[in-house]
């Protein structure tokens, strides 16, 4: 039987790791050459999984990316499949240590003047969409909430105020029943965060009445009422019921559509653009193709003055010692830490472990350990250095590469980013998620060919090239770069078309329920 060059159907990210990922289906009895080593495959190995490079002993590390992402449950001979079935999770030591690697990155060309076509805002902020939004304090108003943006959609809309994306209602299910301290205050701060989303041009606020979170406690604490138009604040129960208030909030709308309809894009620099960097339904190439891929296009705009952020903490565990290597100071680095150590405690008093991660798809497309999943999603923060941590929803105040406290759940976690300010997001997927998140435009980058071809409709980019041996992760990542420009200049995401992004709001809920 030929033996096959191993580098044709699979790939080995460093020299050191124990492990190659599968490029395609590898069957049973296939012969590799490993650098003149022969190496039988001992049972098929899928697309995106793993194969042992060498014979690893019970209890050994198991290394990829040139880390360790498990330990050998028995004994595994060169040639089988490493995934669930023979690799355990558990914890290790990992070395803290802060600001050892950090490597500014280089400036652009002197003579390059980059721009975007946006909408500008009030403090050097900048649009890349022009939304109005109704603003639920409480579940009990969402209904409501819907029936005001719900006059505002369909052809006429789209004729009367061409210039205005849309009227979106912004729910959720707390508000009430909810300790009246850090719970409380967290929600406070994403919904301030919806009402100065540089991709929101008018806001109006809607409360029942009797809620934890009136209305009017959070315009005046989270200082919302210093605009040149006062806030439109209303409640049900002092309206008179759901057919007065939606009657007088559709007004109150309508009274910013004509300065909303006005706007109009202009040349700004791409030092305005806050990038959101995401994953979801994450595979096996997810950390060799759209994510390093994510981590060039992150990396060009930070050099222009661009924000970027990361998030997901439970998403970087394992990894989180490549981060604090990049933080500017040893603040930045032990703050990161601390989220770290926040999170294990969570997981203890919840009975939980954060290595219950990976989910079932993430499994099923080829990611063994949490271990194993973080260092593939660190690599959408590229190289830059790390230049600060913010918490939940907290507003980004500066430029550079940047990570927000937020759980792994995919809607949790763009909600918190966008609600800090990220205008443009970029979500990466192996598995296919539809994810959607208005106001923030959202490109989706497909991390293989098969799954870009099969979901066209849902994808924006297909980062499967890199796999195919087609592009390069530079070549993609320059794709990606342009494709978060175009964008930010108003070229309309998959998710857009498709009007996926009014469902999505989803914010971080602290706290027990009363």
């Amino acid at each position: 039987m030929e033996r096959i060059p191993f580098a044709k159907v699979a790939v080995r990210l460093a020299l050191e790791d124990d492990v190659v990922v599968a490029k395609s289906t590898l069957k049973e009895g296939t012969e590799l050459d490993f650098d003149g080593i022969p190496v039988v495959v001992r049972g098929e190995v899928g697309r995106g999984h793993k194969l042992a490079v060498r014979a690893l002993a019970d209890g050994a590390p198991i290394r990829k990316y040139g880390q360790t992402i498990g330990f050998a449950r028995g004994a595994i001979r060169a040639g089988e499949p490493v995934h669930v079935h023979n690799v355990d999770a558990r914890d290790f030591e990992r070395s803290a240590e802060i600001g050892t690697d950090v490597h500014p990155l280089a400036p652009p060309p002197p003579d390059e003047a980059r721009t975007f076509q946006g909408f500008a805002r009030p403090g050097g902020k900048a649009g890349t969409r022009n939304y109005l939004a109704v603003i639920s304090s409480v579940n009990c108003s969402a209904s409501v909430s819907k029936y005001v943006a719900e006059r505002f959609r369909g052809p006429d809309f789209a004729r009367d105020f061409p210039g205005v994306d849309g009227v979106v209602a912004f729910t959720h299910k707390s508000g009430c029943a909810m300790p009246d301290d850090a719970p409380t205050r967290l929600l406070q701060r994403v919904l301030a965060g919806v009402a100065r989303h540089p991709n929101i041009s008018g806001w109006i606020l809607l409360g029942l009445g009797c809620e934890v979170n009136q209305v009017e406690r959070l315009v005046r604490e989270q200082h919302l009422d210093g605009g040149t138009t006062p806030p439109a604040v209303m409640n049900i129960q002092t309206q008179g019921g759901v057919a007065k208030t939606v009657e007088a909030a559709a007004a109150a709308v309508r009274k910013l559509l004509p300065a909303a309809s006005a706007l109009r894009r202009q040349p700004l620099p791409l030092s305005r653009i806050a990038l959101a960097l995401n994953c979801g339904g994450s595979d096996g190439a997810s950390g060799i193709t759209a994510n390093p891929a994510l981590g060039v296009a992150s990396d060009e705009l930070v050099r222009r003055g661009a924000a970027s952020v990361l998030a997901e903490t439970p998403e970087i565990y394992g990894a989180e010692h490549l981060l604090t290597r990049r933080a500017v100071n040893r603040g930045v680095g032990e703050k990161l830490l601390a989220l770290i150590q926040w999170w294990e405690d969570y997981a203890r008093l919840h009975g939980a472990s954060i290595d219950n991660n990976p989910s079932v798809g993430n499994k099923a497309g080829g990611l063994t350990t949490i271990f194993e999943k973080s260092l593939g999603a660190v690599a959408k923060g590229g190289r830059a250095p790390l230049s600060a941590v913010y918490q939940y929803a907290e507003p980004i105040s500066a430029p550079g590469f940047a990570f927000m406290d937020t759980p792994g759940y995919d809607p949790v976690s763009m909600t918190g980013l966008m609600c800090g300010g990220c205008n443009v997001g970029v979500f990466t997927t192996g598995r296919g998620s539809v994810y959607g998140c208005k106001p923030m435009p959202c490109i989706k980058v497909a991390t293989n060919t098969t799954l870009y071809e099969w979901m066209k409709d849902d994808m924006d980019l297909n980062a499967g090239t890199i796999l195919d041996g087609t592009e390069t992760i530079e070549e993609v990542g320059r794709r990606i770069y342009e494709e978060v420009i175009a964008v930010a200049g108003g070229k309309k995401t998959k998710s857009e078309l498709l009007g996926i992004g009014d469902e999505e709001f989803a914010p971080w809920i602290l706290g027990p329920l009363f």
